[in-house]
């Protein structure tokens, strides 16, 4: 499983796992599953029960294939659908826990997953899915031509995650906060603060820890109260958790 880097908006790069070729054949399957049970069940409903082929025979063959377009449209665009209402998951992508995401640090938007579901008709339909799998073998993110198109990679969710790698701090109950302006800052602010800083403070990055102290203040308006630059982050990091938790 190959390590997909992607470059946030702040110039921050963080590491994912990029999805296996056979996670996201396993996921696509899954898909496939879902679409194959609604065609069944669609047409149970419809030609059985409704006996919607009587009143296809009774117009004409452009009618006829409107009708059926119609009714199979959810089908058609079920990858495009809730990648875009489930930010880059699909019920397979969801189920094996990977996910789309974009390789320059912006959120996927419409136009992106649009262009992936061209470009997967494409692939899906010539020699048979074969040039979409071998895009994805030789590529170092596991990026076939639609995610190579969109500008997007599929990365994996199930990464051990600890506390250490999200934007919670342990804190006491009897914990009291020193800035309340920190609250001026978001989830995905704080993630990056945390990355950053606990990989400057591994790497003995004192510019970077400096940098980010003033961009913190720069920011909310906070006024340090204590000058160690170290235990101020630290200080930011267990605030925040504490009035996101108590709000």
């Amino acid at each position: 499983m190959s390590e997909l880097s992607i470059s946030t908006t702040q110039n921050v790069t963080i590491n994912f796992k990029a999805a296996s070729v056979g996670e996201r054949m396993l996921a696509s399957l899954l898909d496939l599953l879902v679409k194959g049970a609604y065609i069944i069940v669609f047409s149970y409903l419809f030609f059985y029960l409704l006996e919607l082929d009587r009143l296809l025979n009774g117009i004409d063959m452009w009618s006829r294939i409107a009708i059926m377009i119609i009714f199979f449209s959810p089908v058609l665009i079920y990858s495009v659908t809730l990648e875009s209402i489930f930010e880059g998951q699909t019920i397979g992508k969801k189920l094996i826990k990977i996910k789309v995401v974009k390789i320059d640090g912006y959120q996927a938007g419409f136009g992106d997953y649009l262009t992936r579901w061209l470009f997967r008709i494409i692939e899906n339909n010539m020699l048979g899915g074969l040039i979409g799998l071998i895009a994805m073998s030789v590529s170092s993110k596991t990026q076939r031509m639609g995610d190579m198109a969109a500008g997007t990679a599929i990365i994996t969710l199930k990464n051990n995650v600890t506390i250490n790698s999200t934007i919670l701090e342990e804190i006491g109950e009897t914990y009291s906060p020193v800035y309340p302006l920190v609250i001026k800052l978001s989830d995905n602010d704080m993630r990056i603060i945390k990355e950053t800083f606990q990989i400057a403070q591994k790497n003995g990055d004192v510019e970077t820890i400096q940098k980010l102290t003033a961009k913190i203040l720069a920011v909310t308006g906070i006024k340090m109260q204590n000058p160690n630059q170290i235990e101020f982050i630290k200080t930011i990091l267990k605030d925040y958790n504490f009035y996101t938790q108590n709000m």
